[in-house]
C-alpha cells in the first residue's frame, strides 16, 4: 500500500472502492478486524446486528445495484479499522435501521441496550420536519442534533464520520449535482470535524474526494503531474529514507522511516493559500521518522540537521506546542542532495497514534478484557464542541447557527499561535486582531476590552497578530462594551457570534419595543387591523417560518433589521385568509364548481412551470420587481386584463400592497418538471457588493462561465470609498442552481455581501 500511496498521494480505495463484494464476506473481514484489537473473543451480539440488519434492508438496493447490507458492513470495518468497542460496530451495523426500516428505536434499545439505541439515534436524520422547509434549514436542524448526540457520546460522530466516508467512496452512482451537494457538505462539516477529532486516517480521505468531486480539473491535474516522473520521485524519496535510515541507526537511535507525497487536498491548499504553483510547493515530499520517546525525537532532530541544510523559519515544534486537535510532531523542510527541498516529520509511537486514530485512539480496552473504555483526554479535543452547544442556544434561527459553525470549521484558514501573559498557548484564524484573542479568552475580557500590549507595547485593536506574539488584554469596568467597528476587524467566528450575541442581549428589550412600534406604523400605513391578526395561532406560524424560539426574538429581529415588519404582517395576513376558507364549506364550494363545469375543480398546470389554484386557462406571466425562480415561495396578484403576475412572497410591491388589493391575491405553486430533461430557464437577478479591486469582475465572471450561466445584464457603481455594487441579471433553472451559484460568489476574494432584488 506504501508504495501505491506514493503513486497516487491517496489510498487506493479512491478509485476502486470494494463493489459488489458478497455481504458474507464482508462480514468475514468485519470480524477478523475486531479480532486483531479486541480482547474478547464473544462476537454473539455483532452477529445478531448483522442478521438484524441484512433482514430489515432484504429488499433493499444502493444506487449502485449492490445490497444495501454492503453499506452498513462497511461502514462497521471503517469503525474496527479505528478499534472501536463492539457497541459502536454494532451501532454502525444498524445505523440506517431505523431512518430507512420499519424497525424502531425502541426494537434496538429492546434488542441491544440504551447505549446501542442512543448511539443509532445519533446518527438518525430527522423526518418529522416541516416540507415547507429549505434544504439549508433541514440541513441545520439535522445538525444540531448531530452536535447534541455528540455532547452526549463522541461515538455519534465516529459512526458518522465513517458513514460519510463510505457514501464518498461509492460516490460515483449519484447524479452529478448530488455528488457537488454531498462534496460540499462533507469539505464544509465532516472533514473539519475529523480533523479537530484529530483522525487524520478519515479526514484525509473526505478531503481529497471532496476535492475529486467539487474540482475534478485540479484533482487531475494533480494526479497527473504527481505521477510524471514517477520512477525518478520515487527513487528520491527512497534515497531519502535509506540516507536518513543509516544515520539514526549509527547514531544509536531506534527508529522506522517511511516516505511518501502529501494527499492532493493538502497541497492544493497550500497553492491556494500561498498563491503558488505545484512547483513552489516545499513539502511535496514527507519522510517520516517514528521513535520511541520525546527524547529520541528531538536527537533525530539533531541528526537530521546535520545531515541536510533546514530551509529557514520552516521549522515547527508540534510537540511543545500541540495542535488544538493534539497533534504533536517535529516538522521541519530540508534541501536534498540534489536541491529538491522535501519535509521530515518526527514523532513518537504514541503520538502517531493520537494523529492517525484522533479522540477514537481512547477507546482503548484494558487488559482484563473488560469492554470498558479506558478514561482519554478528550476535553481538549471537544471544547470546540461545547463551544458550537453554546453557539445553539445564541442563535436566532438554524441558518446563523449553520453559518457560525461553517465559518468556524473552515478547512482553508489558516493559524497563528500566541501567547497568554502567563504563558497559555492560544490557536487563532491567521488575521485575528487583540479583539479575537480577548474573546477567545472570555466574552467578559472582549466585552470591557479598552487596549492591548502585544511583547510588552501598546498596540492599535486591529494589529494583526504574528505567530508567537505575547498579548495582554487592558479591561476596564467604565468600557460601554464593544463597538459594531469591531465586526469588521474580528477573523474568528467566535468573536463575532460574541459581538453579535452582546448587541442582541444588550439592546434587546429597546428593540423588541422599536420592533413593536414598526408593526404598529406599518399596520396603521396600510390600514390592517392588528389585533385581528395578532393571534396565538398566527405568531406561532412566523415562530416556524422564521425559526425563532418566542414571539419577543421576532419583535426584537424586527428591532434591529433582521426581518421585515412587512414580512411578518404578510404571513398572518395570509394565515388569516386560509383560516377563513377552511371556514367556508367545502361542500358548498365543491358543488357550486360542479355545477357549473360538470366536474370537479383541479389544479391547471401552465406552460410557465406554474400551478395558479382553482382558475383554468389564464396567462401568467412573471414580476421583473422581484424574478421568482423555482424553489422560492411565490403568490399570484389578478391584474385587470394582463391575466396573472407571479410574485415572491417577499416582494417588497407584495409586502406594501393595501389591505383592499389584498383580495386580489391568489394561491400559485411550482408545479413539479415532468421528467429529467426539464431545463426550463428563469430570469433572476442579484446585488453583489464588494471591496473593489482589480481582476474582481474577471473572477466573478468566471464563476458564471465555469456553471454554464448566461448573464444578460450587468450595472456596476463604485462609491469612492472603493466599495462596489455590482447588479447582474442572468437566467437559471431555480433556487437550488442560484443558492450554489452565490456560495461560490461568496468566496470571491473581496466579496462583502451578496442579495437578491426583492422589487
Amino acid at each position: 500500500m506504501a508504495e501505491k500511496q506514493l503513486e497516487t498521494g491517496v489510498d487506493i480505495e479512491l478509485e476502486n472502492p470494494a463493489d459488489f463484494t458478497s455481504p458474507e464476506v464482508l462480514y468475514q473481514d468485519l470480524i477478523r478486524s475486531i479480532r486483531k484489537y479486541h480482547p474478547s473473543d464473544d462476537i454473539s451480539q455483532i452477529e445478531k446486528a448483522y442478521k438484524i440488519a441484512r433482514e430489515a434492508h432484504k429488499d433493499q438496493k444502493r444506487k449502485s445495484g449492490e445490497p444495501y447490507i454492503i453499506h452498513p458492513l462497511c461502514v462497521a470495518i471503517i469503525l474496527a479499522d479505528l478499534e472501536l468497542d463492539k457497541e459502536t460496530i454494532i451501532a454502525g451495523i444498524l445505523h440506517d435501521v431505523v431512518e430507512d426500516t420499519i424497525m424502531t428505536l425502541d426494537e434496538v434499545e429492546k434488542e441491544f441496550g440504551a447505549e446501542v439505541a442512543l448511539l443509532v439515534d445519533g446518527v438518525t436524520k430527522l423526518t418529522q420536519l416541516s416540507w415547507s422547509m429549505d434544504k439549508v434549514e433541514i440541513q441545520a436542524e439535522n445538525l444540531r442534533k448531530m452536535f447534541l448526540a455528540m455532547a452526549k457520546d463522541i461515538r455519534v460522530i465516529l459512526i458518522k464520520l465513517a458513514d460519510r466516508l463510505h457514501n464518498m467512496r461509492t460516490l460515483q452512482y449519484m447524479k452529478p449535482e448530488k455528488q457537488k451537494e454531498k462534496a460540499r457538505e462533507t469539505m464544509d462539516i465532516y472533514a473539519p470535524i475529523a480533523h479537530r477529532l484529530g483522525i487524520s486516517k478519515i479526514k484525509v480521505e473526505l478531503d481529497d474526494l471532496s476535492l475529486k468531486y467539487l474540482k475534478p480539473e485540479v484533482y487531475y491535474d494533480l494526479a497527473e503531474k504527481i505521477s510524471l516522473r514517477k520512477d525518478a520521485r520515487e527513487a528520491f524519496v527512497q534515497s531519502i529514507v535509506d540516507e536518513v535510515s543509516a544515520h539514526i541507526r549509527e547514531a544509536g537511535i531506534e527508529a522506522r522511516v517511511d516516505g511518501r507525497v502529501k494527499h492532493f487536498f493538502s497541497i492544493y491548499k497550500k497553492m491556494v493559500n500561498q498563491d503558488k504553483t505545484l512547483d513552489q510547493i516545499y513539502d511535496l515530499f514527507a519522510v517520516r521518522i517514528i521513535v520511541e520517546t520525546v527524547k529520541d525525537c528531538y536527537a533525530a532532530l539533531g541528526v537530521i540537521h546535520e545531515l541536510y541544510k533546514p530551509i529557514p523559519g520552516r521549522f515547527k515544534d508540534y510537540i511543545a506546542m500541540p495542535k488544538p486537535n493534539m497533534y504533536q510532531s517535529l516538522h521541519t523542510t530540508l534541501i536534498g542532495s540534489t536541491g529538491q527541498p522535501f519535509e521530515i516529520q518526527i514523532r513518537t509511537y504514541e503520538m502517531h497514534r493520537t494523529a492517525e486514530y484522533g479522540i477514537a485512539a481512547h477507546w482503548k480496552y484494558k487488559e482484563s478484557g473488560s469492554g470498558k473504555i479506558a478514561a482519554g483526554d478528550e476535553a481538549a479535543k471537544l471544547s470546540w464542541l461545547r463551544q458550537i452547544l453554546e453557539w445553539q442556544r445564541e442563535a436566532d434561527n438554524s441558518k446563523e447557527f449553520l453559518n457560525m459553525v461553517k465559518g468556524d470549521l473552515d478547512l482553508f484558514s489558516d493559524s497563528v499561535y500566541c501567547f497568554t501573559p502567563t504563558g497559555d498557548v492560544k490557536n487563532l484564524p491567521s488575521g485575528s486582531t487583540p479583539i479575537d484573542f480577548a474573546y477567545s479568552i472570555h466574552s467578559a475580557v472582549g466585552n470591557k476590552m479598552v487596549g492591548a500590549r502585544v511583547n510588552g507595547k501598546l498596540v492599535n485593536i486591529d494589529y494583526v497578530i504574528q505567530n508567537g506574539d505575547r498579548i495582554e488584554i487592558i479591561t476596564s469596568q467604565n468600557s460601554k462594551g464593544p463597538s459594531r467597528d469591531w465586526l469588521s476587524l474580528v477573523k474568528s467566528t467566535q468573536a463575532r457570534n460574541k459581538i453579535n450575541q452582546w448587541f442582541k442581549t444588550e439592546l434587546k428589550e429597546d428593540n423588541i419595543t422599536k420592533g413593536k412600534e414598526m408593526i404598529d406604523r406599518y399596520c396603521k400605513a396600510k390600514g390592517i387591523n392588528y389585533p385581528e391578526i395578532n393571534k396565538p395561532e398566527f405568531q406561532e406560524k412566523v415562530m416556524a417560518r422564521y425559526a425563532f424560539k418566542d414571539w419577543d426574538s421576532v419583535l426584537a429581529s424586527i428591532g434591529h433589521g433582521g426581518l421585515k415588519e412587512g414580512q411578518v404582517i404578510n404571513k398572518m395576513l395570509d394565515e388569516k385568509a386560509k383560516k377563513q376558507k377552511k371556514e367556508v364549506t367545502d361542500k358548498a364550494i365543491l358543488d357550486g364548481i360542479e355545477e357549473m363545469t360538470g366536474k370537479a375543480p383541479e389544479n391547471k398546470k401552465s406552460k410557465s412551470g406554474i400551478v395558479v389554484k382553482g382558475i383554468h386557462d389564464v396567462a401568467v406571466r412573471f414580476s421583473r420587481c422581484c424574478s421568482p425562480v423555482p424553489g422560492d415561495e411565490i403568490v399570484g396578484f389578478v391584474t385587470r386584463g394582463r391575466g396573472i403576475s407571479i410574485h415572491r412572497t417577499d416582494c417588497i410591491n407584495i409586502i406594501n400592497l393595501p389591505s383592499d388589493e389584498r383580495v386580489r391575491l391568489i394561491d400559485a405553486e411550482w408545479q413539479q418538471p415532468e421528467g429529467e430533461g426539464n431545463k426550463e430557464r428563469y430570469s433572476t437577478e442579484i446585488q453583489i457588493y464588494a471591496n473593489n479591486r482589480i481582476g474582481m469582475f474577471v473572477d466573478i465572471s468566471k464563476v458564471f462561465t465555469e456553471r454554464q450561466i448566461d448573464i444578460t445584464s450587468m450595472n456596476v457603481r463604485t462609491s469612492k470609498q472603493g466599495k462596489a455594487t455590482i447588479i447582474m441579471t442572468f437566467d437559471i433553472q431555480g433556487i437550488e442552481e442560484l443558492n450554489r451559484l452565490t456560495d461560490k460568489l461568496r468566496q470571491i476574494e473581496g466579496v462583502l455581501d451578496i442579495e437578491r432584488t426583492a422589487g
